[in-house]
């Protein structure tokens, strides 16, 4: 099967987008399939295109204004000649807004069948950095998904959400986590002395530090005595966050082993975002035995099973968070269990699983293409 991987952003990024396109064609490649991905070109060049496991085609692009780490795609024919020298039998639109509304368009001119992979809440964005605009959200959502064959949900919530807004054809497609990476027996006593040398309680946040993340939420824990905030990432809210966090130690953006290693060095994981569709980060922390406090909102909901792998809290509220961290402070028999039955949870969601769940989606569309061709 000759695919190609149409996506909002790809690495040398970090983010959930630019992860779950690179697992996905790493997957394609192992089972023998031909992937070719088509993405934004970055500020960093195209180095860590060598390294991908397929070709990339890099569309120019431009930085967000006042988000430079976010790039978009500016207007190119790359995106259709790439599709057609490929030969691609399907097009996949990973997270479609910029990007992917050219790839949906060339799938469409071309006759090509579309998968389009939901991941990002942009109605609640819309609502986070412009206070509106969330119906005009939604219809751009609904323009492209509407266009696709299929369109993919990474949670329960975030299906009913589409359903709701009238998009057609949509089926729940997790996400992977990477169970060798993100283990318990990466836990580090040195990491820890050197992030709490107390003894305190280290509450983990990991991901982007923007505006929708409200990861400020952790102020009432960092009060908390006994109690070390440790934060993963980095974004235009880290200038704030470095005042509203007092105490808390900022690790900037980690990676690979250093990140795992992190994870597991956590005695708590705290995420505090209310517009994940998924939330790959709870599961990564899952997988490293850690016990999660999130919100209960979301693709959390799918993934949180309340008082047996962590704790739910209602969205924005910062009292809760800091309620939740002080219960699982006050309780280290209560946070093992939560992080051994976490860790159980996530061993069946390996990628290779969910990897083989997606071709099984590309293989349902080209057989329903071929009944209507008939």
């Amino acid at each position: 099967m000759r695919v190609v991987i149409v996506t909002e952003s790809f690495p040398p990024d970090v983010n959930g987008v630019a992860h779950c396109a690179l697992q996905t064609a790493r997957h394609l490649a192992a089972r023998g399939h031909a992937p070719l991905v088509v993405a934004p070109a970055t500020a960093a060049g195209t180095e860590a295109d060598a390294q991908a496991p397929c070709p990339v085609v890099r569309v120019p692009s431009l930085p967000l204004p006042g988000y430079p780490q976010v790039r978009v795609a500016l207007p190119s024919r790359r995106v259709a000649s790439a599709i057609t020298e490929h030969r691609a039998d399907l097009v996949h639109l990973a997270s479609p807004f910029v990007l992917g509304v050219r790839g949906m368009a060339a799938a469409s001119r071309l006759g090509i069948p579309a998968v389009a992979v939901y991941q990002t809440d942009l109605a609640g964005y819309a609502r986070t950095y412009v206070h509106a605009g969330e119906g005009a959200a939604w219809r751009r959502i609904r323009s492209v998904h509407a266009a696709a064959d299929l369109t993919l949900a990474p949670s329960s919530v975030a299906l009913q959400d589409l359903e709701a807004h009238g998009i057609p054809r949509v089926k729940l497609w997790p996400r992977g986590v990477d169970t060798v990476r993100f283990r318990p027996d990466h836990r580090d006593e040195a990491l820890r002395r050197e992030l709490a040398p107390n003894g305190e309680l280290i509450v983990g946040y990991v991901g982007r530090l923007a505006p929708e993340k409200q990861v400020e939420l952790l102020a009432g824990a960092c009060r908390l005595d006994g109690v070390r905030v440790v934060v993963v990432g980095d974004g235009p809210s880290e200038p704030g966050l470095r005042e509203a966090l007092p105490g808390a130690v900022f690790l900037g953006r980690r990676t690979g082993h250093d990140l795992a290693r992190v994870f597991a060095s956590l005695d708590v994981f705290a995420h505090t975002g209310p517009f994940e569709t998924f939330c790959q980060t709870v599961q990564e922390a899952m997988a490293s035995g850690v016990a999660v406090i999130a919100p209960a909102a979301g693709g959390p909901l799918d993934l949180v099973a309340h008082e047996r792998t962590g704790l739910l809290v209602p969205p924005r509220d910062a009292d809760a968070v800091r309620d939740a961290v002080r219960i699982l402070a006050d309780d280290p028999e209560l946070r093992a269990a939560y992080g051994a039955a976490g860790r159980t949870t996530v061993e069946g969601r390996t990628w290779q699983a969910v990897g083989d769940q997606l071709i099984g989606h590309y293989a349902d569309v080209l057989s329903a293409r071929t009944v209507v061709a008939a």
